[in-house]
């Protein structure tokens, strides 16, 4: 006697449901597709771009296709000078990238890691063209007496290679030298790591005066009438509907010497008129005005998980023996960590990142690092370094993230 199951067509139960939750699954892929595919066209696909570029080096080898292969077989170590074959493909490399117009490419790239090569190739392009015939290692330096140098030649082979570590080396003011390897940067060119730690230890005190401020907003929100709540909760949400480049300006205007915090000091006689504050195009202007920016980010996760708290809990405190401020600290307060969580984490999260705020209030001492990310892609034109430094910066709220997982627990994160 068959025991199997079977469905009114007589296909087996078992086949049936295993085909059935095929097509769900199948159904469920279709309505996710379309979600998946814009998050790895625009988030996905713009990282690994990012992470390709910060290594990316063709440059130097599609401008130089002549010359990249004979320094390969050069020993820099012995101290001379490239023979004449490698100086007649130099000439001729230039040659072509100037008929092609291409060659301030070229010096443009070798320029990040030592000054005053633009300006050699631009020269270079200039009289190549003039040259009919060798010897060219002559030629060559009496254009500019940089090509008589050994470094010049050291430099082209080192980042002659299709990929490089340059770009990466110099977020962290390390450089790749042709003699030494690795080594540090100059002086006054150890910029980064003094901008990544302002970056961290300005968004945390921005973080940190967020909780400050928004933790009893975010307590008078919870525990008024529903109405007055409601009312007030509009008025937080306020700078929302404004502008972030107004809010901004607007601190501006009232943060600057001239401006009106500073004219109130003075009208009321708690400041002299020429002893004014500056609180502006420095460290302060950027902790105030993004603290007023960043504040509804923290004041919402809070009054969302405060508004589930039982009022009940203070209450049983207080009947039991405890003071209220006891009972707050040992009672309310452990319970609204969760908030603290989310709003710490998504205000550090944006603080970490802001470059249009600290531009304009922060001045050289109150910029972050997104600053300089912003200046390489738009100005300088140097993409590799951008996004090198972005790759880092990544990585570094990553690794801040991890950590506050392993401490305090994602799980314990609550928005509501």
């Amino acid at each position: 006697m068959n025991s199997t199951l079977v469905t009114a067509d007589g296909v087996p139960l078992k086949t049936s449901l295993a085909r059935a939750q095929r097509r769900e699954k199948a159904a469920s892929l279709l309505l996710v597709a379309p979600l998946f595919l814009f998050i790895f066209i625009t988030f996905l696909i713009p990282i690994a771009d990012m992470l390709l570029r910060g290594v990316s080096n063709e440059i130097v080898a599609e401008q130089m296709p002549r010359t990249v292969p004979l320094l390969a077989g050069w020993d820099d170590v012995i101290g001379e000078l490239p023979g004449e074959a490698v100086f007649a493909a130099a000439v001729a490399d230039i040659r072509a990238g100037a008929r092609a117009k291409t060659i301030n490419r070229l010096g443009q790239r070798l320029n990040y890691e030592r000054s005053g090569m633009s300006s050699l190739f631009r020269k270079s392009a200039r009289r190549v063209l003039r040259l009919k015939e060798g010897p060219y290692r002559e030629a060559l330096i009496k254009i500019d007496r940089r090509w008589g140098d050994i470094q010049t030649w050291q430099l082209i082979k080192t980042f002659s290679p299709p990929y490089t570590g340059g770009y990466f080396l110099a977020a962290v003011d390390m450089r790749l030298d042709p003699v030494e390897g690795i080594a540090r940067q100059q002086e006054d060119r150890r910029i980064y790591l003094n901008l990544f730690g302002r970056t961290l230890w300005l968004s945390a005190l921005i973080t940190l005066l967020t909780l400050l401020f928004g933790y009893p907003i975010a307590y008078l929100l919870a525990t008024l009438p529903t109405r007055t709540s409601n009312l007030l909760i509009i008025l937080v949400l306020l700078p929302f509907w404004t502008s972030l480049l107004v809010r901004t300006t607007s601190w501006v205007a009232l943060l600057q010497q001239e401006g009106v915090i500073n004219d109130l000091l003075v009208a009321v006689g708690i400041l002299d008129n020429d002893s004014r504050l500056a609180m502006i195009h420095n460290r302060i202007g950027t902790v105030v005005a993004m603290t007023h920016i960043l504040l509804p980010f923290m004041v919402l996760p809070l009054y969302s998980v405060m508004k589930t708290i039982p009022p009940s809990y203070m209450r049983a405190a207080v009947s039991l023996g405890a003071h209220p401020a006891l009972a707050f600290l040992r009672i309310y307060v452990p319970n609204t960590v969760p908030g603290m969580g989310a709003g710490g984490i998504l205000v550090f999260i944006l603080a970490i990142g802001y470059y249009i705020t600290p531009a304009l209030v922060g001045g050289s001492s109150g910029t972050f690092i997104s600053n300089f990310i912003a200046y390489h892609i738009s100005q300088s034109l140097n993409w590799g370094l951008a996004a090198a430094l972005g790759v880092l910066l990544l990585a570094l709220v990553l690794a801040l993230y991890l950590l506050y997982d392993r401490i305090v627990g994602i799980d314990n994160m609550k928005l509501g």
